[in-house]
């Protein structure tokens, strides 16, 4: 090959690739990456930030990319607030963001002004209650968990609700908490080193679906008079959701609300809100659990709207309350 035709080639190949190279950085410039902290692995809502995220892939064509983050659950999420920069989108029952915002509860000793840049994007599958127990009755009821060895996990929101709700119903004392954290409970229930576990997750939860089919389980179902007691939204648990428990549990369920703050700009906020809505029903023939979310459930959240969730909800004519604003 002659010089002259040589230097032509090579300046060929160092256009394309220059070109290449050029189109790469456009792309990864386009791309917008968000964490997503929700829970730990093996929970419900850790496979919903894996259904989210491909949902978040596919309605932005690649635009928008979640990374999903391992969490051990909502008042850890809403603590990273204060160090947390950029595109930080987690899940949390909105009573943990007033609590936040307010330094109240388990932020009374750790209060951060950051907690005041928090905003609301949308509604997520409800928390609900899970106590878990060995044995093949089906449904048993509070009062059965007397003298038994129970793990409710720590630091967590459901670790909280547990303490609260044995507090609440004169069980503390009757019952052996372990010292473990919450991911330990299936594990620790098949291998008879405990009793029953608690579980805070959207149902039919990964990780009670997993114990169910490996051992028989029980379901405690509280009475009329407990739920009232709780100050919770009663929840049904419809028979048949999990191996061995063939009727209805009674049991309570807290709203749960994805979050990030002023950090994210408003067009991202825009996005994610937007797609969101558009895939939910694509989700919910997916998985059962999105179906129930509407658009009433927006009056859930605590402290107010990101401007680019704000502006969606108007420009698709979905109603929300004018303190969210």
């Amino acid at each position: 090959m002659s010089n002259r035709k040589f230097a032509f080639t090579r300046t060929l190949l160092a256009s394309a690739t220059a070109v290449a190279l050029g189109a790469t950085a456009l792309s990864a410039q386009a791309e917008t990456r968000v964490t997503y902290k929700s829970a730990s692995a093996g929970t419900a809502y850790y496979q919903m930030g894996v259904e989210l995220s491909e949902a978040i892939r596919r309605g932005t064509e690649g635009e928008i990319v979640l990374t999903l983050e391992e969490s051990q659950g909502s008042v850890q999420n809403v603590m990273e607030v204060m160090a947390r920069q950029g595109n930080y989108v987690f899940t949390t029952p909105p009573g943990l963001v007033d609590q936040a915002m307010a330094g109240e509860g388990p932020f009374a000793e750790r209060q951060n002004p950051r907690f005041q840049e928090i905003r609301g994007l949308f509604p997520i599958p409800a928390i609900t209650m899970h106590l878990v127990v060995a044995g093949d009755e089906g449904v048993i009821g509070l009062e059965e968990l007397e003298d038994k060895h129970i793990l409710i996990g720590r630091g967590t929101f459901g670790a909280r609700e547990a303490e609260r709700y044995l507090e609440l119903f004169d069980m503390l004392d009757k019952v052996r908490v372990a010292n473990a954290e919450i991911g330990s409970g299936p594990d620790a229930l098949k291998n008879g080193q405990i009793d029953a576990f608690v579980t805070a997750s959207s149902f039919p939860t990964p990780n009670v679906i997993e114990t169910a089919a490996s051992m028989p389980i029980s379901l405690v179902s509280l009475t009329d008079e407990q739920i009232e007691q709780t100050g919770a939204a009663r929840q049904t648990i419809p028979a048949g959701t999990y191996t061995g428990v063939d009727e209805d549990v009674e049991t309570t369920s807290l709203p749960v609300i994805a979050y990030t703050t002023t950090s994210m700009d408003d067009d991202t906020a825009y996005a994610l809100t937007k797609t969101f809505w558009e895939r939910r029903d694509a989700m919910a023939e997916e998985t059962a659990w999105w179906g129930g979310i509407t658009h009433d459930m927006i009056g859930n959240i605590a402290g107010t709207l990101h401007p680019g969730a704000v502006r969606y909800y108007d420009e698709a004519g979905i109603e929300i309350p004018d303190e969210l604003r």
